[in-house]
């Protein structure tokens, strides 16, 4: 696999959240091979950081994810084989999906192909009122990829992601807002990212972000019998945590709760 520059993705921790920003600004943030896995690294590091509690990613500049470079798309199939190399669901940009913190995206500009899968990736996304998004696949003659099927039907539903996946056609803020693909609109993207991230990082347990994040996850593979049988056995296990112990304790003393880390 081509080694991406480390300084291709950028990541820094303020106030207990992860800020990881895409930048390669001149080219709109657009991935070259290798760059996926230095973003799949860093989402792993902060998710292992007992200090991180929440995560937001954007994109240096006017962009957020133009999709793959187009000079490496020119150079034929042995260039693009790059993207493919070593990955896999834990390394493609559905990796934000399956690790136990949450992560919110600021779209503060373009945003299509791979970079429309890593936005839509994560558990909170937000736009920028200029932003535009469209998956951009059919339009190069490429298939949907990197898993985006199963994320845009479970997301908004089979009719829009057939839409918006058969077209490849691009849609705005507003209307990606109505659509559902987005959860906000704001001319301070990363502000509301980052507010969205705070909250949760401030007012939320750890441990049960992570076990909540994994019942949704679970959810395509479940009928309402193992998803109750699951919550129960998950139920069990939270009252024995210190977490509820300690959310009572502040509720009642009308201070922030001090939850401990996360332990699933």
């Amino acid at each position: 696999m081509t080694n991406a520059p480390d300084d291709t993705v950028l990541y820094e921790v303020r106030d207990s959240v992860a800020t990881i920003t895409l930048n390669r600004p001149d080219r709109l943030n657009a991935l070259i091979p290798g760059m996926g896995q230095v973003y799949a690294d860093l989402l792993r590091r902060a998710d292992d950081d007992p200090d991180v509690q929440a995560i937001v990613v954007t994109g240096a500049g006017r962009g957020f994810c133009s999709g793959a470079d187009l000079g490496v798309l020119a150079e034929g199939p042995e260039a693009l084989n790059g993207y493919l190399d070593g990955q896999g669901v834990d390394t493609l940009p559905t990796l934000a999906l399956r690790i136990g913190t949450p992560v919110a995206t600021a779209i503060n500009g373009p945003c299509a192909g791979i970079g429309f899968v890593l936005a839509m990736s994560a558990d909170a996304r937000f736009a920028h009122p200029s932003a535009s998004l469209g998956t951009s696949f059919s339009r190069l003659g490429l298939i949907a990829e990197y898993g985006v099927t199963w994320l845009l039907t479970r997301l908004v539903g089979l009719g829009v992601a057939t839409d918006l996946l058969v077209t490849g056609r691009t849609v705005n803020a507003q209307e990606a807002l109505a659509l559902g693909l987005v959860n906000g609109v704001d001319d301070d993207v990363v502000g509301r990212a980052l507010a969205w991230a705070r909250d949760v990082a401030d007012n939320c347990a750890p441990s049960a972000v992570a076990v909540i994040k994994r019942q949704l996850l679970a959810v395509d593979d479940q009928d309402l019998r193992a998803a109750v049988d699951l919550s129960l056995a998950e139920m069990r296990a939270a009252f024995a945590r210190e977490d509820l112990a300690e959310a009572v304790s502040a509720k009642l003393a009308k201070r922030p709760a001090a939850f401990g880390p996360r332990t699933t």
